[in-house]
C-alpha cells in the first residue's frame, strides 16, 4: 500500500548568481495518512524547501514526488493548483491574510477558486471561525485581530476546502507562548480528526508534540524518529465537496468573483486609482466632445446652407464670380425661367433682379438692397414668412407695389411691437405697401436692409425699363439628383442662348464640400484625442505593472490556496478594464457637462453628443483596458508561487 506522500531521491538546486546551491540532496521520505509530523532544522537546512515541494508550491530539480501514488512530475501550473486546492491547506508563519478582506472573506478564499457559491462559502467560513473561537471576529479585518487570532483565521482558511493535508510553516514562530499553545492544541485536534499535519519548525519543544520528528541538516535527512503511532485511516470529517470548474464552463463565475476583488483593490488605493483613470477620463471626454463638436458644426453649417435653399441651383450671367463682363451679358431673361419651370425635374423657379437704393419712412432714410423676385422665391430658398403673406401671381402680373421685408428691417423701421403690415415706405420715389415679413437668414448681417418686391415692379417701376435678370434660382424636385439636374439645365440654357454665357452654383455641392471638410477636421482632431487615450492606456499598464509588483505576495497566496493562472489573470485584467470603463463613464459625463455648459443651441461651438459616440467611446475604453491590461495580468499569472510568497 502506497503512502499518502512519497519522496524519492529528491534534489532541489537554486542558482544564485554564478553559484549553484543545493537546498535538498537526494532525500527519500514517506508520510502516511493521519500522521502528525514535525520537520525540524536550523535556518538554511532545507526544511522550508521540503515543505514547499510537499505542498506542490515548488517542484524538485531531480527525483520523484508522488501524492496518493500519483507523480506530480510534468503537471501543469493549473494541475498543481488543483492539487493544492483539493488536498492541501497552508498555515503560514506570517499568516498571509489580505488586509482588504474581513476574517470570513479571508477564510472563504480557497472556496472561491473551488467554484463554491457565495452563500455556501459564507456559511462554511462562519462555522470554521466559530469552531476556532472567532465567532465574534467574523467581520473584523486582520488589522483588528491579535497575532493568535490571525493565525486561527489562517488555520480556518486551510480547512476551508477540506485540507486533508495541513502544512504549517513555523505555526507558532510569531506568537506569544499562550497563543502558541492554543495553535498547537488546534493542530493536534485536527490530527485527531484525521488530518495529516506536517509542521516545519526550528523549535524542538514545538516538535515534541508530533508523532514523528524528521531532522534535516544541509539538505539531508539527519534523523527520522517516531515518537508514537499515527492514527492510520482515521475517519475524515465531512467536508463540502467542491467539484472543479472547467475553464470555459466556469468563466462567468470567475468573472463574477474577480470583479468585487478588483473593486476592493481599487477602493484600497483610491488616489492612485483616480490618477490612473485621469488619462482615460481626459481621453474619452476629448473624443466624445470633439465628435459632438464636429456633428454640431456640421449640422449648423448644413442648416445655414439649407437656408440658401434645399436642393437649389442658382444661375448667374458670366463664367464665374470674378467675370467682369457679367454685367454686360443680357441673355438671361424671364423666358428662361418660364421654360425651366415647365421641366418635370424642376419643382419651382424664381427670377431675380437686384438694385441698391435708399428707402424712406417719415423722416428716416437709410440704405437698402432691393431684390425683385417671383412668387415662388420664398419657397425656392426655404425662407419662412413670419407675418403676412408672400407675393401672389397677380402681384407679379400687375406689377403691384408690394414689399416683403426681413425681420431685421422690420425691427429697424418699426421698433417696439408695432406691426409693419399695411405700412407704406418709399423706395426711391416709389411708394410700396408692406404685405409680409420673412425670417432673417442665418449669417446675414450688416447695415443694409433687405427688401423684396415683385421682379416686375422692380424692372418696370424702379429701373424704368425691362432688363435682363441678375439671376435665376431653381429648386430641384426632391427625387432628382441635383448634379443630373444641373447637367440638364446647362444643356437646355446653352441651346437657348447659343453659348454657355452663364454659370451655375449648386448649393448641394457646397453642402458636400462643407460636410467633407467637417468630417476631415473631426477625424483629425479625434485622432489627437485618441492619442491621449492611448497615453492613458499606457498609464494604466504602468500602474498595473506596479500593482503586480506591490501585490506579489497576495498573488502567491492566491496561488497557494488553489487559484489557476486564468483566475489571477482575470483578476488583474478586470481591474484594468474596470478602471478604463469607470474612466469612460466619468469622461462621458465630463463631455456631457461641457456640452450643456458651453455647447448649447446658441453657442458659437455647438455640440451634439450622440449615443453612438458614447457607445464607441466606451467600447474603445474596454479595448484599451483589455490591451493594456493584458501584459500586467499575464505577468501576474506567471509568477512562481514560492517566489511570490517570499517577496517582501
Amino acid at each position: 500500500m502506497s503512502s499518502l506522500l512519497e519522496i524519492e531521491n529528491v534534489t532541489r538546486l537554486f542558482q544564485t548568481g554564478e553559484e549553484t546551491v543545493s537546498a535538498l540532496k537526494g532525500i527519500d521520505l514517506r508520510i502516511d495518512s493521519g500522521e502528525l509530523v514535525a520537520i525540524v532544522g536550523a535556518s538554511g537546512s532545507g526544511k522550508s524547501t521540503l515543505m514547499n515541494i510537499l505542498g506542490c508550491l515548488d517542484q524538485p530539480t531531480a527525483g520523484d514526488y508522488r501524492v496518493g501514488g500519483h507523480s506530480v512530475a510534468g503537471l501543469s501550473a493549473d494541475e498543481l493548483a488543483a492539487l493544492r486546492r483539493e488536498h492541501f491547506g497552508f498555515i503560514f508563519q506570517r499568516y498571509h491574510l489580505l488586509g482588504t478582506l474581513n476574517s470570513a472573506d479571508n477564510v472563504a478564499m480557497p472556496a472561491v477558486y473551488a467554484g463554491i457559491d457565495s452563500v455556501t462559502r459564507r456559511e462554511r467560513a462562519n462555522l470554521l471561525l466559530e469552531r476556532l473561537g472567532l465567532g465574534e471576529r467574523i467581520d473584523h479585518r486582520p488589522g483588528q485581530l491579535s497575532g493568535g487570532q490571525q493565525q486561527r483565521v489562517s488555520i480556518a482558511r486551510a480547512l476551508m476546502n477540506g485540507g486533508r493535508i495541513i502544512l504549517a510553516d513555523e505555526p507558532t514562530g510569531a506568537l506569544d507562548s499562550k497563543s502558541g499553545e492554543t495553535v498547537l492544541e488546534i493542530l493536534k485536534e485536527l490530527h485527531r480528526d484525521g488530518h495529516t499535519v506536517i509542521m516545519v519548525t526550528h523549535d524542538m519543544e514545538v516538535a515534541s508534540h508530533a508523532d514523528r520528528i524528521i531532522e534535516i541538516r544541509d539538505g539531508l535527512v539527519l534523523s527520522d524518529k517516531r515518537c508514537r503511532e499515527p492514527v492510520v485511516d482515521a475517519p475524515l470529517p465531512s467536508f463540502l465537496n467542491s467539484d472543479s470548474v472547467g475553464v470555459l464552463a466556469g468563466f462567468h463565475r470567475r468573472v463574477a468573483e474577480a470583479f468585487p476583488m478588483a473593486v476592493r483593490s481599487m477602493a484600497a488605493h483610491r488616489v492612485r486609482t483616480f490618477l490612473t483613470m485621469l488619462g482615460i477620463i481626459i481621453g474619452i471626454a476629448a473624443v466624445v466632445s470633439v465628435v459632438g463638436l464636429g456633428e454640431g458644426t456640421r449640422q449648423r453649417v448644413l442648416a445655414e446652407i439649407s437656408e440658401l435653399g434645399a436642393s437649389t441651383l442658382s444661375i448667374f450671367p458670366g463664367h464665374g464670380w470674378d467675370d467682369e463682363r457679367a454685367e454686360s451679358i443680357t441673355s438671361l431673361v424671364v423666358a428662361d425661367a418660364e421654360v425651366l419651370s415647365a421641366q418635370n425635374y424642376i419643382d419651382s423657379v424664381t427670377p431675380l433682379v437686384s438694385t441698391s437704393t435708399r428707402i424712406r419712412l417719415g423722416r428716416t432714410t437709410m440704405s437698402a438692397n432691393v431684390d425683385g423676385v417671383g412668387e415662388d422665391y420664398f419657397r425656392v430658398n426655404g425662407l419662412r414668412i413670419v407675418l403676412g403673406t408672400g407675393f401672389s401671381a397677380d402681384s407679379i402680373a400687375e406689377r403691384r407695389q408690394e414689399a416683403v421685408i426681413e425681420e431685421r428691417a422690420a425691427s429697424t423701421l418699426f421698433p417696439g411691437d408695432e406691426s409693419p403690415l399695411g405700412k407704406v415706405i418709399m423706395i426711391d420715389r416709389v411708394p410700396v405697401v408692406i404685405i409680409g415679413t420673412v425670417a432673417q437668414r442665418s449669417g446675414m448681417s450688416g447695415k443694409t436692409l433687405q427688401i423684396y418686391l415683385p421682379y416686375t415692379a422692380v424692372t418696370g417701376r424702379l429701373l424704368g425699363a425691362a432688363t435682363s435678370l441678375a439671376g435665376l434660382t431653381v429648386r430641384i424636385s426632391d427625387d432628382v439628383d441635383t448634379i443630373v439636374a444641373e447637367r440638364a439645365i446647362v444643356g437646355l440654357l446653352t441651346r437657348r442662348h447659343g453659348t454657355q454665357d452663364f454659370f451655375v452654383f449648386n448649393s448641394d455641392q457646397l453642402r458636400r464640400i462643407m460636410e467633407k471638410t467637417s468630417q476631415t477636421m473631426t477625424l483629425l482632431i479625434s485622432s489627437v484625442a485618441v492619442i491621449s487615450l492611448i497615453v492613458g492606456g499606457i498609464g494604466v499598464m504602468n500602474i498595473m505593472l506596479v500593482s503586480v509588483t506591490e501585490r506579489t505576495r497576495e498573488i502567491g497566496l492566491r496561488m497557494a490556496v488553489g487559484a489557476r493562472r486564468i483566475d489571477i489573470m482575470l483578476q488583474f485584467l478586470i481591474e484594468a478594464v474596470t478602471i478604463c470603463i469607470a474612466g469612460s463613464f466619468l469622461g462621458v459625463g465630463l463631455a456631457l457637462g461641457a456640452a450643456i455648459a458651453f455647447g448649447g443651441q446658441g453657442s458659437q461651438f455647438p455640440m451634439i453628443i450622440s449615443f453612438d459616440a458614447i457607445l464607441s467611446a466606451c467600447l474603445v475604453a474596454l479595448l484599451i483596458g483589455l490591451v493594456f491590461g493584458f501584459l500586467p495580468a499575464r505577468n501576474a499569472s506567471r509568477l512562481d508561487p514560492v517566489d511570490a510568497l517570499s517577496r517582501e
